[in-house]
């Protein structure tokens, strides 16, 4: 799926489609929870879309980057949602420093900001998303990685908010 996004409130749409359109398999605490990562360039829009997906799954109050943290989690029963950002690792071994394992699971959403640095360390992805540069815009391109990743895809194609954003590539 592609998407083309003006600005950063369409970031922000994808980003509660992308919560509303959650498996019931992933949302559910007894199932087996979602991975996403997030690829871009800095600046194309990774914490923006994750802003979207926290604040419509119930998260209030300041939603920041990781950059410097490199993990923020936030409770929104029956999830667990962590916001990863990988960008500052020097070494992967800082990967398991991080204790991810601590929170994978059922009921855990992780959402993982430049994923590629923390490869081999984490856990496979149900969802990837790629946002990029067109010019002033913003493009999502969505693909999914597993069968939770398959059925979050097909809810999200049935959301009309994102109508006006579908790409011409598509």
């Amino acid at each position: 799926m592609i998407y083309d996004l003006p600005d950063s409130s369409a970031t922000e749409t994808l980003g509660r489609a992308l919560a509303a359109s959650l498996p019931q398999a992933a949302r559910s605490a007894a199932q087996s929870g979602a991975v996403v990562y997030l690829r871009g360039d800095l600046g194309a829009g990774k914490t923006t879309c994750v802003r979207g997906l926290l604040r419509a799954l119930g998260v209030v109050g300041t939603v920041r980057s990781p950059t410097y943290t490199l993990i923020e989690t936030y409770s929104v029963a029956p999830l667990t949602c962590v916001h990863v950002d990988l960008y500052r690792l020097q070494v992967l071994t800082e990967v398991d420093e991080l204790g991810l394992r601590d929170h994978l699971g059922p009921g855990c959403l992780l959402l993982v900001e430049w994923p590629d640095r923390g490869a081999g360390a984490l856990p496979p992805a149900d969802l990837e998303l790629l946002l990029s540069y067109q010019g002033e815009a913003r493009q999502a391109r969505l693909q999914a990685a597993t069968t939770v990743g398959s059925a979050w895809l097909s809810n999200l194609g049935h959301d009309t908010r994102l109508v006006p954003y579908v790409s011409n590539l598509t």
